[in-house]
C-alpha cells in the first residue's frame, strides 16, 4: 500500500515536470526526456520505497520485541503475584484449620470433663439423699425422744413455739412502731411548730370575752321612771320594737338591756341612748329611734364586713357576702368574736399558706367565709357548716373555698391542701389562751368521756385526766400489759379519743407500767 502511494506520487510528479517540458522544448523531444527523466525517478522513489520499507520492518520487529518483552515481564509479576496470595490463603486456611482442630480439642476435653463432674455429682445427689433420710429417721427418733422427756406432743410443741414467736413479732413490731412514730414526731414537730410559731406570731391578736348583756348608763334615777312611761307603755314599746329584755333594778344610773342576739341588743342600746340624749320619750318617737338605730347597725354592718375584706386583703367578694360578713361582728362563740376569729383564721391561713407553697389569696378567702354560716342560724335551720356551704354556693365561691368550709369541722373528709391549713387555723385560733371560755358542764363531760374512754381498755387500772383535759395518765397491770403492748395500747386510746371527741389542741397519752413486790422478814 505503502509502495503504491510512493509510486503513484512519484508518477504524478514525473508527468507533471514532463509536460512542462514538452511544453516547452517541443512534444516528441519532451517525451523522450521527460521518459528517461521519470523512469530515473521511478527507480530512485522505488528504492527510496524500499529503503522505508526495510526500515519500517526494522522499527516494527524492535517494537515487537519490547511489546513481547514487556507482555513477558507483565505476565512474570502477575504470576508472581497469584502465587503470593495463593500461598498466603493457604497459610491463613492452615491457621484456621489448626484454629479449629484446637478448639474441636477443648470442646471434646470440656466434654469430658462435664461428663465426669456430672458423675460426681450424680454419686454427691444419691449421698445427699442417703443422708437426708438418714437425718430424717434420726430427726424422728430424736423428736420422739423430745416427746417423751418434754411430754408434749408435735402438735403442742409447734403452738408453744407459735406463741413464743408471736411474742418477739409483737417485740419488735413495739420497737419498730415506737421508732418510727418518735421519727415522724420528732421531724413533724420541729416543722409544725416553726410553721405555726411563726404564724402565730405574725397573727397576734388580742381578745376580749364578751358579755350577754350590755349597760346603759342614765343621767339620773328619775329617767328610768321616763322610760317605763305611764303605766309602762313606753319600756313595753321598747321591748317590742327590739325583741330585748329592758332590766331596771335598784343599779344606780343604769339600765340593763338583756338578749341572746347582739344586733337586737345594739339596736336597743343605741335607741336608748338617743332617747335619753332627747329626753323626748313616747311610742312614736321610740319607733323613730328605733329605725333611726337599724339603721345605723346596718351601716355598721356594712362597715364592718368591708374592714374585714380589706384587713385580710380578699378582693372579688359579693356584697351580699361582705354584709353577711358584718353581721359577723355581732355573734359570738364560746365568748369569742366570731368576726375576729374569722379575721384571725384567714391571715393564719395566709402565712400557713405562703409557708407551704400553697395559693394564699384562696387560702385567706376561705379562712375568711369558713364561719360564714354562724350569721344565719338563727334565721335558717340546719349547722353553720351547711349553711355557709348553701351561701357559698348561692354566691358562686370556688369548689375549693366550698370544700374547705364543708370540711373545717371534719363534717366531710378534706381532700385538699387548702382544706387542711382552714382546719388548722380554725383550731389555732380557738385554742390560744383567753380565745375562748368553754362551759363548765361540757369541760366535766369533755373530762368523763376521756376516761371512759381509757378505762374500757383491759388491763388498765386507773386513768386520771390531768392539766384541763390536755392530758391523761393510766396506770396498767403490769400482768396483762407488758412494755411491749404498752404502745399498741397508748396508739389504739390516741387514735379512739380522736375519732370519738372533740377537744381544741391536742391530748397526751401517757401509760405507767409499775411492778412491786413485797416481803416481810419475821
Amino acid at each position: 500500500m505503502v509502495l503504491s502511494i510512493i509510486f503513484n506520487a512519484v508518477l504524478f510528479v514525473g508527468l507533471f515536470f514532463g509536460c512542462i517540458f514538452a511544453y516547452k522544448k517541443g512534444v516528441s523531444a519532451g517525451v523522450e526526456q521527460r521518459k528517461r527523466e521519470a523512469e530515473a525517478l521511478v527507480g530512485s522513489a522505488e528504492k527510496q520505497a524500499e529503503r522505508l520499507i526495510a526500515d519500517a520492518e526494522k522499527d516494527a520487529e524492535t517494537k515487537k520485541k519490547s511489546v513481547l518483552i514487556e507482555a513477558k515481564d507483565e505476565i512474570h509479576k502477575l504470576r508472581t503475584d497469584a502465587d503470593k496470595e495463593i500461598k498466603d490463603r493457604r497459610a491463613e486456611l492452615s491457621r484456621q484449620e489448626r484454629r479449629m482442630q484446637q478448639k474441636e480439642e477443648n470442646l471434646d476435653k470440656k466434654t469430658d470433663n462435664l461428663e465426669k463432674k456430672e458423675e460426681v455429682l450424680s454419686r454427691k445427689i444419691k449421698s445427699a439423699e442417703e443422708k437426708l433420710k438418714e437425718a430424717e429417721q434420726i430427726k424422728k427418733s430424736e423428736m420422739d425422744v423430745l416427746e417423751r422427756i418434754s411430754e408434749f406432743t408435735r402438735e403442742q410443741a409447734k403452738e408453744y413455739i407459735l406463741s413464743k414467736l408471736e411474742d418477739d413479732l409483737v417485740h419488735e413490731k413495739a420497737v419498730k412502731i415506737a421508732a418510727y412514730e418518735q421519727q415522724l414526731k420528732d421531724e413533724c414537730n420541729e416543722k409544725a411548730r416553726s410553721q405555726i410559731s411563726l404564724a402565730i406570731a405574725k397573727v397576734a391578736a388580742d381578745q376580749v370575752s364578751e358579755a350577754a348583756v350590755s349597760v346603759v348608763p342614765l343621767p339620773n334615777d328619775e329617767m328610768k321612771g321616763r322610760i317605763i312611761g305611764r303605766e309602762g307603755r313606753n319600756i313595753r314599746t321598747l321591748e317590742t320594737l327590739t325583741g330585748v329584755d329592758l332590766i331596771i333594778d335598784d343599779t344606780p344610773e343604769a339600765i340593763t338591756l338583756s338578749c341572746f342576739d347582739q344586733i337586737r341588743r345594739e339596736v336597743a342600746r343605741i335607741a336608748l341612748e338617743k332617747l335619753i340624749a332627747d329626753g323626748r320619750i313616747h311610742p312614736t318617737r321610740i319607733e323613730e329611734m328605733v329605725d333611726k338605730a337599724r339603721r345605723e347597725v346596718e351601716y355598721r354592718i356594712k362597715q364592718e364586713g368591708e374592714r374585714a375584706v380589706i384587713e385580710t386583703n380578699v378582693h372579688g367578694i359579693n356584697h351580699e357576702l361582705i354584709k353577711l360578713l358584718g353581721r359577723l361582728k355581732f355573734r359570738t362563740s364560746y365568748r369569742q368574736n366570731v368576726l375576729d376569729h374569722s379575721i384571725e383564721v384567714a391571715k393564719l391561713c395566709g402565712v400557713l399558706a405562703s409557708e407551704l407553697g400553697v395559693d394564699a389569696n384562696i387560702a385567706r378567702r376561705a379562712g375568711l367565709l369558713h364561719d360564714i354560716g354562724k350569721a344565719l342560724t338563727s334565721e335558717i335551720e340546719g349547722s353553720h357548716v351547711q349553711i355557709g356551704v348553701d351561701v357559698c354556693k348561692k354566691y358562686n365561691e370556688s369548689p375549693v373555698v366550698i370544700h374547705a368550709v364543708e370540711a373545717h369541722h371534719n363534717d366531710v373528709e378534706p381532700k385538699t391542701v387548702i382544706a387542711c391549713i382552714v382546719q388548722a387555723a380554725d383550731a389555732i385560733s380557738a385554742a390560744r389562751p383567753a380565745a375562748r371560755s368553754e362551759n363548765y358542764e361540757s369541760y366535766i363531760k369533755r373530762l368523763q368521756k376521756l376516761e371512759e374512754i381509757c378505762s374500757s381498755y383491759e388491763g388498765v387500772e386507773k386513768c386520771f385526766a390531768v392539766q384541763a383535759g390536755r392530758e391523761v395518765r393510766i396506770m396498767v397491770i403490769p400482768e396483762i400489759i407488758n412494755d411491749e403492748k404498752m404502745v399498741l395500747v397508748a396508739r389504739q386510746i390516741a387514735q379512739q379519743i380522736e375519732t370519738e371527741m372533740d377537744y381544741p389542741g391536742q391530748i397526751k397519752v401517757n401509760l405507767i407500767r409499775e411492778s412491786r413486790v413485797s416481803d416481810y422478814a419475821k
